[in-house]
């Protein structure tokens, strides 16, 4: 037996959603999630649930008085957005972009070798859709940073 679960990683994000039910359904239309299980509460909504993206699970629940857990919508936002990793960025990011995400920054090229957009979701998670394009050294990555900007 392995320590770590079956199609799991040793790190793997638990995300509070104010309706995971609608966010499962959502990843799905936007990323092309498959749903791997869902327990719900008495009450139709989600307990707890794991999504497939690519090669990572993602775990999710409704907020819970008993568990606590604050959504990023509640909050107005989170420090916490996910960074996918896919085949190909353009079609990637337009079908993310079709299926409601609103757009925070769009693609283009960075120095560190991904070709990357930023967008947000209905739940008002951040999601940065990303292909590398290039292998860069640590050399030439921390002069580029040398000239970096957020903003």
């Amino acid at each position: 037996m392995s320590t770590i679960p079956e199609g799991f990683t040793s790190v793997t994000p638990y995300v509070v959603m104010d309706d995971a039910g609608a966010a499962i359904e959502f990843y799905k239309k936007a990323l092309g999630a498959t749903e791997k299980m869902r327990f719900p509460t008495p009450d139709g909504g989600v307990m707890y649930a794991e999504i497939q993206v690519g090669n990572s699970r993602i775990m999710m629940g409704n907020p819970s008085p008993d568990c606590g857990g604050k959504s990023a919508k509640s909050l107005g936002g989170s420090p916490v957005s996910f960074y996918l990793y896919v085949e190909d960025i353009e079609a990637a990011f337009s079908k993310a972009k079709d299926a409601g995400m609103l757009v925070k920054k769009g693609i283009e090229d960075m120095f560190w070798g991904d070709r990357m957009g930023t967008l947000t979701d209905p739940f008002n998670v951040e999601w940065t859709i990303a292909q590398h394009i290039r292998d860069v050294s640590p050399e030439e990555m921390q002069e580029a940073m040398k000239n970096m900007t957020c903003g």
